[in-house]
């Protein structure tokens, strides 16, 4: 059920059946020369789609925005705090639960280590605040690594190559463009770099050549399956 194509009274209906709620993140982030800005954003909102075709959930219009460090310095990157961030979150949860909505599943596109922190930090502190909510705070790649293992060919693949290049021919072909340039970032180890694009010049984590629209649907069905079965999991946890 996406929230923006319900009416009022469909909404209300609608919360006789379910009050989980799927909020999918991404990001504007720079995706090397061959995929879109809302690679992220894409990928996450594609797996609501596909998860609320399968059981009753609610699926929020997806947030377009993350906190990109890395890919900072990359044309096209918007990135936002982590404070706004993690202020966004909870403001939608908060608005969420005071119209009956109690169980929250965010899922990110963007797996940024400060923007994944930000989210998880804003679930922990609405757990203190809003009495009777659940949250899970999860990455796709969290959800697919392990199974994923097996469809995808590139050691360390993780940002605009083999897996993202894949997800995105199988649902939205028409954005690729061109094959990719494969890539690994030369970032040096524990020091604090400014000019992020001198060590990562491309923004290709991984090699896009390997990938090809099937593999994207077998990962996207991973993901899939993996939510539902957190779905079930979260609608049923007792502490």
């Amino acid at each position: 059920m996406l929230i923006e194509e319900l009416s009022m009274k469909e909404f209300e209906e609608r919360l006789k059946r379910t009050q989980t709620l799927f909020i999918p993140f991404g990001s504007v982030e720079e995706h090397g020369s061959h995929l879109p800005l809302s690679t992220d954003t894409i990928q996450a909102y594609e797996v609501g789609k596909k998860v609320a075709e399968r059981i009753p959930i609610f699926v929020a219009p997806p947030v377009h925005y993350g906190s990109c460090r890395s890919t900072s310095c990359h044309p096209g990157t918007i990135s936002i705090s982590t404070a706004t961030l993690k202020s966004l979150l909870k403001d939608i949860i908060r608005s969420s639960n005071r119209i009956g909505l109690k169980n929250f599943l965010v899922l990110t596109g963007h797996a940024g280590g400060s923007h994944r922190m930000a989210l998880q930090d804003a679930g922990e502190e609405l757990l203190l605040e809003l009495e009777g909510i659940k949250i899970a705070v999860v990455t796709e790649y969290e959800l697919a690594k392990e199974e994923g293992r097996n469809i995808v060919e590139t050691p360390n693949d993780s940002h605009a190559g083999e897996i993202e290049t894949s997800r995105i021919l199988h649902t939205h072909p028409h954005l690729v463009k061109g094959e990719g340039i494969p890539e690994m970032p030369s970032f040096p180890v524990g020091i604090l770099v400014k000019n992020k694009r001198k060590f990562w010049p491309g923004g290709v984590w991984g090699d896009p050549s390997k990938a090809s629209a099937k593999k994207g649907e077998m990962i996207e069905k991973v993901v899939v399956d993996k939510v539902i079965e957190l779905v079930k999991e979260l609608e049923a946890f007792q502490e």
